[in-house]
């Protein structure tokens, strides 16, 4: 007689569940961005907010101070010492999908993302990764993939697979505090896959 699996495998709609916040809301992040023209990934730090369901904030702390705010149809650009920049969404619908991801995600409606996304969940309650494979191809031509790793309700990391170059990595809420001290790349995704599905 089989024996019974101890640890159940997680569905994207519990691991969504798990993830959904109200607004408002706020995470630190730490993200890494590899070029050719760098010798190691350019490290990135500061933090998303949410301030209501329509709006998405990125405010980069560290090694440059910039804030991008998604608003409906709008991207305002501001960096200091500089006039903003605004532009629509239109112009950049890498943005826009952005923003609809990132409210789907955190207000844990699996029909949105399935709209933009094939979804392959893996892993427990615990310890988890949902893999997002987009649909559309003028995305795809853009972006291979996205994994989601986390524990439990929270979300740990993203990677972004592009079409082309190497894959782009944002560590959030408590792996990114955890890697305040880290620099090397290797160690940094080590540390994010210890939110992954084990």
């Amino acid at each position: 007689m089989a024996t019974q699996v101890q640890a159940q495998e997680i569905d994207a709609a519990a691991i969504l569940r798990q993830l959904a916040q109200p607004v408002p809301s706020q995470t630190g992040f730490v993200e890494l961005r590899g070029s050719a023209l760098l010798k190691e990934p350019l490290r990135v730090e500061g933090q998303y907010r949410r301030p209501d369901a329509n709006t998405l904030v990125r405010d980069v702390r560290a090694p440059y101070a910039e804030t991008t705010t998604i608003a409906g149809n709008q991207v305002t650009i501001a960096r200091s010492g500089k006039p903003p920049r605004v532009f629509s969404l239109q112009r950049v619908p890498e943005l826009a999908d952005l923003q609809a991801s990132f409210g789907a995600m955190l207000s844990g409606d699996v029909a949105a993302l399935e709209q933009r996304y094939r979804l392959q969940p893996s892993g427990t309650a615990q310890h988890w990764q949902l893999v997002l494979t987009p649909k559309a191809e003028a995305l795809e031509r853009r972006v291979r993939s996205v994994t989601l790793l986390g524990q439990g309700r929270e979300l740990r990391c993203i990677e972004t697979q592009p079409s082309k170059g190497d894959v782009q990595r944002t560590l959030l809420g408590g792996a990114a505090t955890t890697a305040a001290g880290l620099r090397q790349a290797d160690a940094l995704a080590a540390l994010c896959h210890d939110g992954g599905a084990r």
